[in-house]
Formats: structure tokens, sequence, C-alpha cells
């Protein structure tokens, strides 16, 4: 591999990763490309994660490719089906002999000398079943003209996990959702989960039907939704329109939800608050949702939970699982202690505590020698940054589904490579002009709370307070900027194949 020139790499064997492939293929065919794929399988998230229960909370219509219709009932996805659609996609596209598999990579440097990015590439060498546990075996170095940055937002090493005070002290299994051992046997057992966000509200309802009893403990509620499994209307209109006709009109039906809700939230939070209450109230005694599910914050200040056909609920219901609304104080032989005093038994515990962020994959990025702190930068667009040349990076919405900014972000790089050929320019990088250098500084997602966002807003990039340095959250904005927009727009600063 040493030695060998691509036209564009893709860092990411995910569901971005396998979008931006078929893309490049179907806009710029004429262009090499591979895959560098760290694990020893294609699906990223869908891949990884192989705990009880595991599913999307957003619907597959949004969450699928805007190419490739979802063609199971299932609005709500479980994992494994994900992951199949994600595979079929690179079969069925010829996409998969493009991916590196156990190839990771480590360093990236620009040279404006030879206008080319230089990959250091680690081999890595698994070492046993799970594909995330490797050791490198040599480095290979590679060229390219155009990075594309489909890595994800986390650490697929390891998740994070607080330090627990007592955890030594503790007789049972302690488990973290993105380390989850396939021959746990959590049958007839006590299980506490520990945290409230999306994996808890999945793992929960998933371990009741086995276990002797669940019990979610967090440290403050969370809002719910609950929604059907399946999306009546998109079954119907399947029945009587051509695929491509329904999952479109589907796709724009489910994105105006989630921009309705999302904008209510923000005008009106009060409203929006009272309305997801009232819904949970119909399920839950008003005293139980009044103290385990209202949170203090507003709707969308971090996301909500969408709970399918009311499995969270029927469990709870069912006394097979126990929501508790407190702060832990120790871990004891047999479980946890709560500042209360009061006592959780537990023959395994969940650490449901979230992610380690991880901007671009922990990969070093070097411009002309010169090391980039990647919160030195202002993102561009919300795909590019500052002072980064040949770089487009995939982040989805953090109030939508992730695939919807994916696809435009595939469909702008697709642009940017084609433009570049048509003006023989081998260099396209954002650049701040004087009359931004002096702009507000803003934090890369405002309004926005979750802890693992706060923990690593630090290490984010910033965003600016006027266009094309804000990352907006709205799809409808991203189609306009990234589909219908300039490229030429005085920012984004295209250098022809003979500069230096």
């Amino acid at each position: 591999m040493t030695g060998k020139h691509f036209d564009v790499v893709i860092v990411g064997a995910g569901l971005s990763g396998i979008g931006a492939a078929y893309h490049l293929q179907q806009k710029c065919p004429t262009k090499t490309y591979a895959i560098f794929e760290g694990r020893a399988s294609l699906g990223g998230t869908w891949d990884l994660f192989k705990y009880p229960g595991i599913r999307s909370d957003s619907d597959m219509y949004t969450l699928g490719y805007n190419f490739k219709p979802w063609r199971q009932k299932k609005a709500i996805a479980d994992g494994p089906s994900i992951l199949s659609y994600i595979q079929e996609t690179a079969d069925e596209n010829d996409i998969t002999r493009h991916i590196q598999f156990n190839m990771r990579v480590n360093k990236v440097s620009w040279s404006s000398q030879t206008q080319t990015w230089t990959l250091e590439v680690a081999h890595a060498q698994q070492t046993n079943g799970d594909s995330g546990d490797s050791g490198d075996s040599g480095v290979s170095t590679i060229t390219c003209n155009v990075i594309s940055m489909c890595c994800g937002y986390y650490n697929y090493e390891q998740g994070f996990t607080p330090e627990f005070t007592g955890i030594d002290a503790f007789k049972g299994k302690v488990v973290h959702p993105q380390k989850w051992p396939s021959d746990l046997d959590y049958k007839d057992k006590k299980v506490v989960i520990i945290g409230s966000g999306a994996t808890a509200m999945t793992l929960a309802p998933a371990l009741s039907n086995e276990a002797e009893h669940v019990t979610m403990l967090q440290r403050s509620p969370t809002y719910v939704v609950s929604r059907p499994s399946e999306d009546n209307i998109a079954n119907f209109l399947n029945k009587i329109l051509p695929e491509k006709t329904a999952y479109s009109l589907i796709r724009w039906k489910n994105i105006f939800m989630q921009q309705f809700a999302y904008a209510m939230s923000r005008k009106n939070p009060d409203k929006l608050k009272n309305k997801l209450i009232e819904l949970t109230t119909k399920h839950l005694p008003e005293d139980y949702v009044a103290k385990h599910f209202t949170p203090s914050y507003n709707p969308w200040d971090q996301r909500l939970c969408a709970i399918p056909d009311d499995d969270l609920f029927n469990a709870i219901n069912k006394n097979k699982l126990s929501v508790v609304t407190e702060t832990m104080d120790t871990f004891t032989e047999d479980g946890i202690q709560l500042t209360s005093g009061q006592i959780l038994e537990a023959d395994i515990v969940v650490t449901a505590t979230g992610l380690n962020l991880l901007q671009l994959g922990g990969i070093e990025i070097v411009v002309d020698s010169n090391p980039i702190n990647i919160a030195d930068t202002y993102i561009y667009k919300g795909v590019m940054y500052s002072g980064i040349p040949n770089l487009i990076n995939t982040f989805g919405y953090i109030n939508a589904s992730w695939t919807l900014r994916a696809d435009l972000t595939a469909q702008y790089i697709c642009k940017l490579i084609n433009h570049m050929d048509s003006i023989k320019s081998a260099k396209m990088m954002p650049t701040l002009p004087e009359t931004d250098r002096n702009m507000t500084q803003r934090d890369m997602f405002e309004d926005f709370s979750p802890n693992y966002m706060k923990r690593t807003m630090h290490t984010m990039p910033k965003q600016g307070d006027k266009t094309p340095w804000v990352m907006h959250q709205n799809y409808k904005r991203d189609k306009q900027s990234l589909n219908d927009d300039a490229l030429e727009d005085g920012i984004l600063i295209f250098s022809e194949a003979s500069e230096a």
C-alpha cells in the first residue's frame, strides 16, 4: 500500500463513509478512492454496539440514505437491521472492495508544494474476536488530493465512565454498553443502569424482559416521547405509490416534523415542555412523571429520547423496571448506596454514562509542517475548517437524523471536486477574511447541554456570528448553503494546480 495515490480518501466505513462513497461514484465516476477503516468490519456505530435492544431513536426514513429507500415496516429500527442496510448498500454498489479494513489513519500532512495530503496509516493486527482491540503491525504512507472524514464524533475504543467511589468493592459485574460482553447472563438478575440517555432508555426495557428487575438510576430526568415503531402513513404511502416517490414524500414529512418540533422548542419551550409531560402522564402516574420525567431544562437543550411502542412505560407498569432519581454515594459489595442511604441491590451494574467525544477520529493534522489544533479553527458551513485545505468532515445534526447532513456533505464534496477540475484547481481552503477576524467567537454547539458535549466543547472548532461561519441545525438552510449557493464566495479560496 505504501506509495499509492488516490484522488480521494474516505476515513471510516460507517453510515457516513459508505454514503460518501456512493455519491462519489455517482457524481465523480473517474476519481479513484479508498476507504480506510480502523476496525475489521464496516458499519461504524451499528457494528460496534452490541447491547440488548440496540436501536436508533431516529426514524429510518431520515436516518436512511436519500438514494436508498428504507423497505422495512418498522421506522424505528433495531441495530442489526440498520447494519444490514449499510452492508447491503455497500455490496450492491460495489463499494466493499474499496474498503481497507484494519487500517487506522493516525496522521495526515498537507504539503502546499505538492498540493497533496500524505497519510500515515497503521495496519491494525487483530488480537481477538473483538474488532476494537488490536495491535499495530506496520505503517503505510499514501497520498491523496482530498480527504473526506467520516469517522464519527466519539472514541470507539472506550466510552465515558466517571470515577465511582467504592467500585472495587462491588462483587457483581460492571459493564459499559460500548463494551457489552457477548456472554453476559442477565437472566433473573438484578440490574442497575446508571444513566438516563438514549442508551439507558433502550437497555432498560430490553433487559427487563429477562432480568429479575431493572433499576434505571438517574441524577436528573430526561424528556421522553413515545412513538410507534411503525409509521402508518409511511406504510400506507408505500402501498399506493412507487417506492422512490413514497420514500421522498415520507422523508420530507419527517424532516418537517423534526424541524417543526425543534423550532417550537426554541420559540415556545414551555408549551412543548407541558405537551411532552402531558403525553407521558397518559402512561404513568402524575406524581411519578413529576419526579422522574420532568427535567429542569427545556426540550432540546438535550436530545429527546424516543420510546418505541411504549416499551419503557410498559416495563414500568409491569413492575419489571423502576426509575430512581437520586445521586450516588458509593458502590457497596451488593450494589449502590445512594446519598439518601438507600441501597440498590445489583448483580450487574451497567454504566450507560455516555461517550468520549473525539474530533476527527483523533487524527493528527499537519499543514505545511505546522500541527493544527482543531479548536483554534472556525467551522465553515458546518463541514470544513479555516486554514485546512482539501479536507471535509461529516458531522450530523443534534436535533435531527445524522444522515440528513451526511448526504448533503457527500454531495457537496462531489460539487467541490468537479468544480476544482473545471477550473484546474488543486487546492481549496476556507480562509478568514480580515473583516471576520474579530467576529464574536462562539462554541460549536450552543443551547445544547448534555454532559458529553460540555466535557469536550473546548476541543471543538469554533463558530462565528455570521455565515458561513455558523453551524446551522436546520436541514433546509444547509441544503441551500451546500447545494445551491455559489461555491466561490470569496472565503473558500481555490488555487490553481501550478501554484505552490
